[in-house]
């Protein structure tokens, strides 16, 4: 299979984790919206979902699903997105497409978080790709000599405004042997919104499309 098929095939895989009369969260990105596609196709079965962006929550209304505002909805039981890595914890870096603090708010608010992605994305060690920060923009400076500090050399994502109006950077050179305490670190700088290190919240399941077919895994790190 190819990478894009890689995704999509993780992506119906998850709709198997899917049950009757569930609002569903949904991440961002290629690989969550092959998921939205596939939800489409079992969306009489569902009340409807919570978007981690403005573009996720255009394409799950496009598909006739309901959206709903989070401040709407309690606890779910599900959140379903991508990964720019993951690692052997299930520990994640996340944000290529910039909607970071709004995928790690939505994700903390299910009991189970299920990462599909293809099998680039499994790595040993995250770092490879830079590591997604989004800061207020008056502090762009100033976090980013805290990140030099910290070992990273980061570079403004020039153009790119979040759905909350903020900035990214995005920090190169990094490698992340310990990402709690990294993710912890960097969310101390004032002026951090968040970063894309999803190493306090992990995947409990992995659905990792590969050449062969997708392969399931269940995070025996975290209940």
């Amino acid at each position: 299979m190819t990478q894009d098929q890689q995704k999509q095939a993780a992506a119906r895989a998850a709709i198997d984790f899917i049950e009757d009369g569930w609002v569903v969260g949904v991440g961002t990105g290629s690989t969550a919206n092959y998921f939205i596609d596939a939800l489409a196709e079992i969306k009489q079965r569902i009340d409807g979902a919570v978007a981690s962006s403005e573009a996720s929550a255009a394409r799950l209304k496009a598909h006739g699903i309901r959206v709903f505002e989070l401040t709407a909805v309690g606890e779910m039981p599900i959140y379903v997105d991508g990964a720019d890595e993951i690692n052997g914890q299930w520990q994640m870096i996340k944000g290529g497409g910039a909607a970071l603090t709004r995928e790690k708010i939505v994700a903390q608010c299910c009991k189970q978080f299920v990462c599909i992605a293809d099998a680039s994305k499994q790595v040993r060690v995250l770092g490879q790709f830079p590591l997604p920060v989004e800061v207020i923009p008056m502090a762009r400076s100033l976090v980013g000599r805290e990140l030099v500090k910290l070992g990273g050399h980061p570079a403004w994502r020039e153009g790119v405004v979040t759905d909350n109006g903020n900035w990214i950077l995005d920090v190169h050179g990094l490698t992340i042997a310990e990402p709690i305490k990294l993710e912890t670190a960097i969310n101390q700088i004032p002026g951090v919104v968040t970063n894309g290190l999803f190493a306090l919240r992990p995947a409990n399941v992995l659905l990792l499309g590969t050449p062969d077919g997708v392969v399931r895994s269940n995070n025996t790190f975290v209940m």
